[in-house]
């Protein structure tokens, strides 16, 4: 996810902290502070009502943390690969590969709305404990609070839209009855969009009847309206791509630029008859180096233009999307990051083989599309 700063590992998973998680930290510790901690548990101190509130936010992101790590784990332990959990306003995402099986599918989606409902339930035990047993009347409030609101994560999570777990077991199941991939993504897609409408339209009913609550609801809405749409194009792409490699697809000869020459010298010459607008560079041994995009040239001063050279203002090979000539197109198009992107660069060991523009897969899906039309 964009915007987000990696801060460590958890179980071995990379895990990333969104920047709206001190906003999610600020609107429930400030909730819990100034209203539901008052009117549960009147008479106490600005202060205490502060701390507890500020303790009550943090317990529910770890709560959060706790649902994914859930997923990650049991991912894991199925043997699928797992990229990052990250953390943000709305809750939490693990990025993970797709599972290989329904079974896998649905243990995996299973998992984190079961871990919310155990420790909402918990919680609320611990709650009741510490007001039965010692009068901690604020601690205990918190506590119940907190159980609430994982109850209330695990249940909202088990409805049955993707891109909330249930809409996973959804998908897991009707895989699993019709064997049919595709299929049960593209259900499972279409009453994620249907969900997301629905939240839309009733978290603005309940704003303008002066819920502010509702913004929150509308803009879960408008998420997990936005998520399924796109899995829905994914699970078309990916059917239609499906067995193709990324030989199949690539663009050869590739037209390159030497990293050597300095920026002017390209523009002056080689620029000029460039077809395209992102070049892959070769260093003197014609081994890749970095991707060159054209349009950023312009921002480059005059005065500097003369002695930097090409590699110092492309991106290095590190940062580019790479794959090998016989992997499978879904599984590099999986590996795509926002901040890589395409091109993708076809490599055959430290060799230049072909490169893979969003042109040329979006010509091959409609034809393939077209061909499978026809013989439907």
């Amino acid at each position: 996810m964009n915007s987000s700063l990696r801060i460590g590992h958890m179980l071995g998973v990379p895990l990333h902290v969104h920047w709206t998680v001190p906003l999610l930290v600020f609107l429930f510790g400030y909730s819990l502070a100034s209203g539901t901690l008052p009117a549960w548990i009147p008479g106490q101190s600005a202060t205490a009502y502060a701390v507890a509130g500020l303790i009550g936010a943090l317990l529910l992101l770890l709560s959060l943390l706790a649902h994914e790590s859930a997923h990650a784990v049991t991912a894991r332990h199925k043997g699928i690969p797992v990229r990052n959990v990250t953390l943000w306003a709305l809750g939490g995402m693990t990025e993970m590969d797709k599972p290989p099986a329904p079974g896998a599918a649905f243990l995996v989606a299973l998992s984190g709305p079961l871990t919310s409902l155990v420790v909402g339930g918990a919680a609320l035990g611990a709650g009741a404990g510490l007001d039965a047993g010692l009068e901690w009347k604020l601690p205990a409030a918190v506590l119940v609070w907190l159980g609430w609101a994982n109850l209330l994560v695990g249940v909202f999570n088990l409805l049955p839209a993707a891109p909330l777990d249930g809409g996973r077991v959804v998908q897991a199941v009707m895989w699993w009855r019709t064997g049919d991939r595709e299929r049960a993504d593209q259900a499972a897609g279409r009453s994620g969009q249907v969900l997301g409408v629905l939240l839309i339209v009733l978290g603005w009913i309940l704003f303008l009847r002066g819920a502010f609550g509702g913004l929150w609801l509308a803009l879960i809405g408008f998420f997990i309206m936005v998520v399924a749409k796109a899995e829905r194009q994914q699970a078309s792409l990916a059917a239609t791509l499906g067995g193709l490699r990324a030989a199949d697809v690539m663009s050869s000869p590739v037209e390159t630029a030497r990293d050597w020459i300095t920026v002017q010298r390209f523009i002056d010459g080689p620029a000029t008859e460039a077809r395209h607008s992102a070049l892959p560079l070769l260093d003197f041994d014609g081994r890749p180096s970095g991707l060159l995009r054209l349009p950023q040239l312009s921002h480059i001063p005059m005065p500097q233009r003369e002695t930097s050279r090409l590699r110092d203002v492309a991106t290095p090979l590190p940062r580019c999307t790479t794959c090998a000539p016989d992997e499978f197109l879904e599984e590099v198009l999986r590996k795509l990051h926002p901040r890589s992107g395409m091109p993708i660069l076809v490599l055959d060991g430290q060799r230049l083989t072909g490169i893979i523009t969003a042109h040329d897969i979006i010509r091959l899906a409609q034809r393939r599309q077209l061909h499978r039309d026809g013989a439907g």
